[in-house]
């Protein structure tokens, strides 16, 4: 369970006292830690850790105005974090601690959005992100995924922008073969009267960014395994003289990944890094959203443990890695380790940071509550995840409508149109009345562009027979609660199908219609398959508008990767709303909504409940 520290209003001194409380020592025993060291004495070392920040700074949910919470009370964003950072730092003393990050950070709120393409840091602006991670004092960042959605000029700038290195060792030049980034940094401890202690940071990334940002890096990077180049970088770090290495790995700790076998590289593959590869302490875990306190894994060589922690998501919580270090035979040795989790709800946002970044998120939440048109009727994708809605229509007319004026003039032009969308955010909703920027970008919240890609009648059957292992196997008509339907495990999703990879696919011209038999097994569920009322015929051309995360084997679905594609011009889905909106100015649900594929079981309807 994680570190729960008590709820208190007031300013970071009585922080600090909270996390000293919640720890388990005294401010004396904290003070005597942090400055009291003897020569012969062990050495504790805490690196303290964040990862998938995604764009958070403040504890604001921009999709709704108002400040963040969720069912489980949690706080989030980097002012949080800077709180309890420092405690730690008056509890640890600042000399014996590092702060690194596991990646993710420049995408994922509206905040990070604006000054990735309204307003660019390629045009001289400090990001918000760098600002505030400069302000708390990182040592060392791991790549994420989510850092190349931009491209690469302007994941440059901000590595540019940062006082600590984003580390890549599995992020190649593709011309070179040699890292594009920094493979690693070592930074030193200096105890007093002591010999200095170096610790090794090694920056893992995932490889499914060959995949997921293929028009941003292809040609340009390669991504090969974590364990591979771990390998490599590990002998390496210790050779130079590390008597500690940890490893930031944006890869989660349960083997599996989402693209199938579409790489020979496991999505998320900590676990066997710290399996595979001696010479690691511990790893700061990334990607999965997951929280991991502490996770002990064995080498297989050495039988040493390593220490895995994940400090789940948005700067909700903070890992901290503790190290016990003796010296022994002239050279500093780990004899101990553990980890923990601090919980960001429990403290006040640092003032320094709210007020260095004021401007900045003000600035965003007069952008996201911009009115650009309006709504007849209100749309939400509360239940899109189960049933026929609205909003997923709204979304799959808008990428036909937009891929169906791209391909005009060309061979394909008079080939039906289908087009895919997946129930992202199910707090999305689009009001009757006005809609403001911040509707549409709660409605769309990942950064995809649209593609066209050609597909066959026996293709749509096959992608939609994918699709529909999002639901677990259930027999009899219920009623059943939406959980007992959905996100089912698979042998790829051992935590459970995400609702991102799911898709509903509909029809631009002519409704596409079809059934999913929640009572058969997985691979043969899709019935009654139609377009325009009449069944498809397997050798059927249609055009697909889909997302690019999809379309370049996100989810592993079948047949996009090597489908015909025939538009692709890096359009932004989200921005493609945006402008329908505000174009139209007028939002007419009635004029699209339309009951395309149902739930049955057996061929009777299934009843949901809650």
């Amino acid at each position: 369970m994680p570190i729960q520290l008590t709820r208190r209003n007031v300013l970071g001194s009585f922080a600090a006292v909270s996390v000293l409380t919640a720890a388990g020592m005294t401010p004396a025993q904290a003070a005597e830690r942090g400055g009291g060291h003897r020569p012969g004495d062990p050495v504790s070392l805490t690196i303290m850790g964040t990862t998938d920040l995604h764009g958070c700074v403040f504890n604001w949910n921009y999709f709704q105005n108002t400040e963040y919470d969720d069912s489980a009370r949690n706080d989030i964003g980097l002012a949080k974090v800077a709180t309890l950072v420092e405690a730690v730092r008056v509890q640890r003393g600042r000399e014996n601690t590092l702060m690194i990050d596991a990646g993710d950070t420049i995408q994922g709120t509206p905040l990070a959005y604006y000054f990735a393409r309204i307003a660019p840091i390629t045009d001289g602006h400090l990001h918000p992100m760098a600002a505030a991670m400069n302000y708390i004092g990182y040592d060392a960042a791991a790549l994420g995924n989510h850092e190349f959605n931009y491209g690469i000029p302007l994941l440059r700038t901000f590595a540019d922008q940062l006082d600590f290195p984003l580390l890549g060792a599995n992020a190649l030049d593709a011309a070179t073969g040699l890292p594009a980034f920094a493979p690693y940094v070592i930074k030193t401890i200096q105890p007093a009267g002591e010999k200095p202690i170096k610790v090794g940071i090694l920056g893992l990334t995932n490889p499914g960014i060959a995949i997921w940002d293929k028009a941003n890096v292809e040609g340009r990077l390669t991504f090969p395994g974590l364990v591979e180049q771990a390998a490599v970088w590990v002998p390496r770090l210790r050779a130079a003289g590390a008597d500690v290495v940890i490893v930031a790995a944006h890869s989660g700790a349960t083997t599996s990944s989402s693209y199938g076998d579409a790489l020979p590289y496991p999505e998320n593959a900590a676990t066997l890094v710290a399996e595979q590869v001696p010479g690691i302490d511990a790893i700061l875990v990334g990607h999965a959203h997951q929280e991991i306190p502490e996770r002990r894994v064995v080498n297989a060589q050495t039988g040493r443990t390593v220490i895995l922690t994940e400090p789940l998501r948005w700067g909700m919580r903070l890992s901290l890695i503790e190290l016990s270090l003796v010296k022994r035979r002239g050279r500093w040795e780990v004899e101990s380790a553990g980890s923990s989790v601090l919980n960001s709800n429990t403290v006040p946002e640092d003032p320094k940071v709210a007020d260095l970044l004021r401007a900045d998120h003000d600035t965003v939440v007069g952008y996201v509550n911009s009115v650009i048109g309006s709504c007849t009727e209100a749309m939400s994708c509360a239940t899109a995840r189960y049933e026929d809605t609205a909003a997923l229509d709204f979304i799959n007319l808008v990428q036909g409508q937009a891929v169906r004026a791209a391909i005009a003039g060309t061979p394909q032009a008079g080939l039906p149109i289908l087009s895919i969308a997946a129930p992202f955010n199910r707090e999305a909703a689009i009001p009757a009345g006005e809609v403001t920027v911040r509707d549409v970008a709660g409605l769309y919240s990942f950064d995809n562009t649209l593609l066209g890609i050609v597909f066959t009648g026996a293709q749509v059957k096959a992608y939609l027979e994918k699709s529909a292992q999002y639901f677990r196997q259930v027999v009899g008509a219920g009623p059943f609660t939406p959980d007992q339907l959905t996100n089912a495990v698979t042998a790829v999703a051992p935590t459970g199908t995400p609702d991102y990879n799911y898709d509903v696919m509909g029809g631009l011209d002519a409704s596409l219609s079809y059934t999913i038999d929640v009572a058969r097994d997985p691979g043969s569920r899709i019935a009654d398959l139609a377009y325009d009322g009449a069944p498809i015929d397997a050798a059927a051309q249609f055009v697909i508008a889909i997302n690019n995360y999809r379309q370049s084997g996100g989810g592993a679905f079948p047949g996009v990767t090597t489908a015909p594609v025939v538009h692709n011009a890096q359009q932004e889905i989200r921005q493609l709303i945006i402008d329908w909106v505000t174009r139209a100015q007028v939002v007419e649900p009635a004029t699209f909504a339309r009951v395309d594929w149902a739930l049955v079981s057996n061929g009777a309807p299934v009843q949901i409940t809650g």
